[in-house]
């Protein structure tokens, strides 16, 4: 069941919030959307989900159109959380789940079994304004996937949380995915993505400025970065062959270069001049490849 998004579009008025996107997400895999606020992610995701109709272009799933009868197969984590702040957890889950298709009973099961998960079996009989940010989100993304979707379209999901919360989200995230699940996600952190996803899409003013398998996308970009730790002064360097740009940090520098063939003749370089604790060769980052296509920084 793969996603399809064939020149989509939609204007609110004048002003154009996503401009032409056409984007195939593919069945069982985590796709991510990046780009700062206002660039697009969440208006797609509310077309995606249909509650909002495109101005043009047009979203299908397995080859229809989602609507209330696709439902039960999806499952949404929005931007905006929107839980009952009065309810108790249980009774909460227990009615949206309800909305999904679910029994009482089984809903109770998978409550437990994702309370269990998340260390908290204690907050069912709890108010949700009883509790702190973190575990109102993960009661949040526990109404997303209690009724096991088969599509699940994350918006921000891991934003104002510790990094332990995190870990412990990532790893339900990827653990859905190994399940079958199609995951569509977005996040103004380039690294969840990085870590997480196959294919993303970087968005920029309703365009998707990079796009494609992030292998793809980082072998395309060509440069790579170099990481070299000395006991001297490395800044000879930024005028060697092939560094684009060069930063000095703590322990040595940070230099990009044109493509492998440069480390090997900045490598004789140092070599000759005394010990060198550290030389690292890295793919590019999804930052550099962002600052280069897009003309700015992230963020």
């Amino acid at each position: 069941m793969s996603l399809q998004l064939e020149h989509v579009t939609k204007r609110f008025g004048q002003f154009t919030a996503v401009d032409n996107l056409s984007l195939s997400i593919p069945e069982s895999e985590m796709f991510g959307f990046l780009g700062s606020n206002g660039a697009g992610k969440t208006t797609t995701f509310r077309m995606i989900l249909g509650l909002l109709d495109p101005s043009g272009g047009k979203i299908t799933w397995n080859g229809k159109r989602i609507d209330y009868s696709t439902s039960p197969l999806i499952g949404y984590l929005p931007e905006e959380r929107g839980l009952y702040p009065k309810l108790k957890v249980k009774d909460q889950i227990v009615y949206l789940a309800k909305l999904r298709g679910m029994n009482k009973q089984d809903s109770l099961k998978e409550l437990d079994y994702w309370l269990e998960r998340f260390k908290v079996p204690e907050n069912a009989n709890k108010k949700v304004e009883e509790l702190s940010k973190g575990n109102q989100q993960k009661i949040q993304f526990i109404t997303a996937v209690i009724h096991k979707p088969k599509l699940l379209i994350l918006d921000e999901p891991f934003s104002g949380l510790d990094p332990v919360n995190v870990e412990q989200l990532k790893e339900a995230v990827l653990e859905l995915k190994d399940n079958g699940t199609t995951i569509v996600f977005s996040s103004h952190r380039m690294e969840h993505v990085e870590e997480l996803c196959e294919h993303l899409c970087i968005m920029q003013k309703g365009r998707p400025v990079v796009h494609g398998s992030l292998k793809e996308i980082k072998r395309s970009f060509g440069k790579k970065n170099l990481v070299i730790h000395a006991d001297y002064d490395l800044s000879f360097l930024t005028n060697s062959p092939g560094v684009i740009k060069s930063r000095k940090t703590a322990e040595g520098i940070h230099i990009q270069i044109s493509g492998e063939e440069a480390a090997e003749g900045i490598f004789k370089e140092i070599a000759e001049r005394g010990f060198v604790r550290k030389f690292m060769l890295e793919e590019p980052s999804l930052n550099d490849i962002f600052i280069e296509k897009a003309g700015a920084s992230y963020e």
